[in-house]
């Protein structure tokens, strides 16, 4: 099982898929991350080998990834609140941010229905 950046890659996926399970690696950066790396991107996780898995953790290396990214953007909305910005109330409040409707929707920010 291949174990990059602190994360155990599901053995059945191809390469480029399972380094989506990375947190703050998407499609597009896998696919780059493969590409810099030499290694094929229809090659099975299970099926690398040690120079292949060594050749992916310095990509990934490359790249905030997992508890850096985690903590940066965690520290970001902290940063907000702190200011007082709309943004920060509306994360502090827990109602959408980017300008959403919430008559009628905002469900997931909001949590479930209150009786009046």
């Amino acid at each position: 099982m291949a174990r990059i950046a602190g994360v155990d890659l599901p053995r059945d996926k191809r390469i480029v898929v399972a380094l989506t399970y990375i947190y703050g690696i998407g499609d597009s950066t896998a696919k780059k991350i493969c590409a810099d790396s030499g290694v094929s991107e229809d090659i099975r996780s299970k099926d690398l080998t040690p120079e292949n898995q060594e050749k992916l953790r310095t990509e990934v290396d490359k790249y905030r990834v997992e508890g850096d990214l985690r903590r940066q953007v965690s520290m970001n909305i902290k940063r907000l609140v702190d200011i007082g910005s709309y943004r920060g109330m509306r994360h502090r409040r827990g109602l959408p941010v980017r300008g959403q409707n919430t008559q009628n929707n905002a469900r997931t920010r909001k949590g479930t229905k209150k009786n009046k």
